[in-house]
């Protein structure tokens, strides 16, 4: 049994992910600003710890992380919203993430970015969009940077649909909508796979069973 701290606990693809983590065996560590979200993450087989992930520092974070196997960023201040959440959740949250991961000895990270976020910024695009573009591009190359045992998910428009259990996933490919909770599913199988560790691959809604296709995207 691993234990798996997930930044951003309370958001829409970690609510999907703490009992297909716990389906696998693991623990689910949950880490969230507010107390009143621990009835509703302890009802989904998560243990519970408080964090601020724009108010507290990185030292902050790795005590978070004590005991913690591997770390999963899920935190996101979203496509809307003011500007400067871009900054201090997308980015700012996962830059502490990663120095807090190190500091705790937690080799293992996975982190949920957007795909297409290294292409150019078209003209004419909103601040908003273009501050969480640019959020989830720079936490990526700083990710890759590290020494850690990295993988990130670059999933496509997400949508709060059924899960259907089945994907697109690779290095490259084309735009589409994915449900959060099937990007949850890719996430637990790959936390279970340490042969993608330094893999970024896109993700989509496809036809190809989950942990079909995470072996593909492996060979």
């Amino acid at each position: 049994m691993s234990t798996i701290a997930v930044v951003g606990g309370h958001g829409q693809v970690a609510r999907h992910l703490h009992p297909l983590l716990r389906e696998r065996g693991h623990t689910p560590l949950a880490l969230v600003r507010r107390e009143a979200y621990r009835a509703d993450l302890e009802a989904l087989g998560a243990q519970v710890r408080l964090l601020d992930i724009e108010g507290e520092d990185a030292a902050a974070f790795a005590a978070a992380f004590a005991g913690a196997d591997a770390v999963v960023f899920a935190a996101g201040g979203g496509p809307d919203g003011d500007v400067d959440r871009k900054r201090t959740v997308d980015l700012e949250g996962a830059l502490k993430s990663i120095e807090g991961a190190r500091a705790a000895g937690v080799a293992r990270f996975v982190q949920v970015s957007a795909i297409g976020v290294d292409a150019p910024v078209p003209d004419g695009t909103t601040p908003v969009w273009r501050a969480y573009v640019e959020a989830k591009r720079d936490a990526d190359a700083a990710l890759r940077a590290s020494d850690l045992a990295w993988t990130i998910l670059r999933p496509g428009r997400l949508t709060d649909d059924p899960p259907t259990g089945r994907v697109e996933l690779g290095t490259e490919v084309g735009r589409g909508d994915v449900t959060r909770a099937d990007v949850a599913a890719v996430l637990a199988a790959v936390l279970d796979e340490p042969a993608s560790a330094a893999a970024q691959w896109d993700l989509v809604g496809g036809t190809v069973p989950v942990a079909e296709a995470v072996r593909a995207a492996l060979a």
